[in-house]
C-alpha cells in the first residue's frame, strides 16, 4: 500500500567526485603496525595522525622544548594523581627540576602526607561515613594543622611548611612526596585550600585563619610562577575545579599587573571531559595566543606514557650527531 505521505524525490540530487572532495582522513595519517619490544618512543611516533595521537606527538615536541630552555613547566593537581600512585613517576621530575612547580588542593596534600608518614592513604569512605569515622584519624589532622598554624606563624606558604615538616620528621617514605621533594629540591610545591573541603577541617585543631592565610600565600607564590609562564608549559592532572579556578585567577592577575604571559602550552589530563578544566587551563589562556589540547585516559597509565616516552624522547635528543 502506497505511503500516505509526500516523500522528497531524490532523483534530482547532484554528485561530485571522491577524487575531488576534501578528505579529514587519509591511509598516510593510519597507526604504524605494533611490533614485540618496541620502544615507548615508538609506540608513540607509530599511533595514528589523529586526534589525541597526534596531540600527544606535539604535546612530547613542547615538553622537551621547555625542558631542554629551562623554561617554566607548571604541574598542578587533584588528589586522585596521588592515590593512583603516580609519585614514583612525577616526583623524579621534581627533583631533577623539570618540573618548576607543583600546584595542589587540600585533598592531594594530604594523600601526600599520609603516604609520606605512613605509606597508606585513602580510606573507605562509604563504611567510615556509616558510624561517623570517616576523616577522623587523628594524626593527619595533628599534622596538617600544626602545619598551617606554623605557617601563618612564620609568614609562609603551606605547601613548604607541609614539606619541611616531613622532611624534619624523617619521615620514612618521603621519597614518594611532592610536598617534601619540593623543599628538598627548592621547587615550590603550593597548596590551595577550600575551606570545609578537607577531612582535616572536621577536627578541632583546624584554624581557619591558619589555612587561609598560609593558602593564601600560597597563591600569591603560584602566581609569581604563572607570571613566568611564556614559552612554558601548565598541565592540569585531575582537578576538576579548584586548580582551574585558581590558574585562572592568577593568570589574570600576572597579566594585570602587565607580564605578557602568553604563548605558552596548556594541557588537560583527566578521565572525563570537565568544563571548568578546558575552559580555564586550556581555552581561555591560551585562545589566539599559545597552544592547549585535552587528553583522556586514567592518570595510572596516560602518566607513566607520557613520562617514558618524554625521558626517551629528551635521551634521543641529547645523542651526539654523527
Amino acid at each position: 500500500m502506497p505511503s500516505r505521505h509526500e516523500e522528497l524525490d531524490l532523483h534530482g540530487i547532484k554528485t561530485v567526485s571522491i577524487e575531488s572532495r576534501e578528505s579529514k582522513v587519509s591511509l598516510d595519517d593510519f597507526a604504524d603496525p605494533v611490533r614485540p619490544g618496541m620502544s615507548v618512543a615508538a609506540l608513540v611516533d607509530a599511533l595514528p595522525d589523529l586526534l589525541a595521537g597526534r596531540d600527544l606527538r606535539e604535546l612530547l615536541r613542547r615538553l622537551a622544548d621547555v625542558i631542554r630552555g629551562d623554561r617554566e613547566w607548571i604541574v598542578m593537581m587533584g588528589g586522585h594523581v596521588v592515590k593512583t600512585g603516580m609519585a614514583p613517576v612525577l616526583v623524579p621530575m621534581v627533583r631533577d627540576r623539570w618540573i618548576s612547580c607543583v600546584a595542589m588542593n587540600g585533598s592531594a596534600a594530604i594523600h601526600d602526607v599520609e603516604i609520606a608518614l605512613f605509606g597508606k592513604t585513602s580510606e573507605v569512605v562509604e563504611d567510615n561515613l556509616a558510624d561517623g569515622s570517616f576523616g577522623m584519624a587523628k594524626e593527619t589532622a595533628a599534622f596538617l594543622n600544626e602545619a598551617a598554624d606554623r605557617a601563618q606563624r612564620d609568614e609562609e606558604g603551606f605547601g613548604e611548611t607541609l614539606g619541611r615538616a616531613l622532611v624534619d620528621a624523617a619521615a620514612p617514605h618521603r621519597a614518594h612526596s611532592f610536598l617534601a621533594t619540593g623543599v628538598e629540591a627548592g621547587v615550590p610545591v603550593t597548596v590551595h585550600v577550600a575551606i570545609g573541603t578537607d577531612i582535616v577541617h572536621q577536627h578541632p585543631s583546624a584554624s581557619g585563619a591558619a589555612i587561609g592565610d598560609s593558602s593564601l600565600r600560597d597563591f600569591r607564590i603560584f602566581g609569581a610562577r604563572v607570571q613566568k609562564l611564556a614559552g612554558g608549559a601548565v598541565l592540569n592532572l585531575g582537578s576538576a575545579v579548584l586548580m582551574p579556578e585558581v590558574f585562572l585567577k592568577a593568570l589574570t592577575v600576572a597579566r594585570n599587573l602587565g607580564h605578557a604571559v602568553h604563548d605558552f602550552t596548556a594541557v588537560d589530563f583527566d578521565m572525563i571531559r570537565h568544563y571548568r578544566p578546558l575552559a580555564n587551563v586550556v581555552n581561555r589562556p591560551t585562545s589566539g595566543q599559545g597552544w592547549g589540547t585535552h587528553i583522556s585516559g586514567h592518570h595510572e597509565i596516560l602518566i607513566p606514557l607520557l613520562a617514558a616516552a618524554l625521558a626517551e624522547r629528551l635521551q634521543e635528543l641529547e645523542k651526539p650527531v654523527g
